[in-house]
């Protein structure tokens, strides 16, 4: 069974195209326009062990704020997708992600009902050109588009580019937690017979 989709959104700000394998071997093409997203989603990529290809053409000139926030929203609806029916799988998924002097905790629920929790301080505004804030937005679109429940949590770190690399890998590591199939799992794992 390959769990996988593609998807293509369009607007007038942005052309987006994600193509991803959820049982892959983290190798994936990568092209956005942003090159800091570029490196934070190579590393989801690796980490979470998917396949695929990112591509993205948006308004740059601009800002990267409607590139960034679109990538979230159309990886959100590839994995919502790729998921299927999420018969088998395990649902819950949980990683603790170090990187130098940060550490991010990721929690994730493929429950059907899209929350983020989002608790990191980035101490500053900027990373390259890239604005910061722009992280909270890819996260929050991306849960809300996949339909998971999504606790990205910071404890300490004092570098602003190692904090969101750890919230990256750790999101990819407790994802690919969560989706997993497993064996002892039949159908759906809630008692309601199905997630949402």
């Amino acid at each position: 069974m390959t769990r996988s989709a593609k998807i293509a959104r369009q607007t007038n700000e942005t052309q987006i195209e994600i193509e991803l394998n959820l049982d892959g071997e983290g190798k994936a093409t990568v092209d956005t326009g942003v090159p800091f997203m570029d490196h934070m989603l190579d590393l989801f990529v690796k980490h979470g062990l998917y396949d695929g290809v990112i591509k993205a053409n948006g308004d740059t000139e601009i800002d990267d704020h409607h590139t960034t926030e679109d990538l979230g929203i159309v990886l959100g609806q590839v994995v919502r997708q790729a998921l299927g029916d999420k018969k088998g799988i395990r649902r819950y998924g949980h990683a603790f992600v170090p990187m130098d002097d940060a550490l991010a905790q990721v929690f994730v629920d493929c429950s059907d009902r899209p929350h983020l929790e989002f608790r990191a301080e980035l101490p500053q505004a900027k990373v390259g050109t890239f604005d910061t804030e722009l992280v909270h937005e890819f996260f929050w679109k991306f849960a809300l588009e996949a339909r998971i429940n999504l606790h990205i949590i910071v404890p300490y770190g004092h570098n602003t580019h190692h904090i969101i690399e750890a919230m990256f890998k750790a999101t990819a590591r407790a994802l690919d937690d969560a989706v997993q199939i497993d064996p002892r799992v039949k159908g759906v794992p809630s008692t309601k017979g199905l997630l949402g």
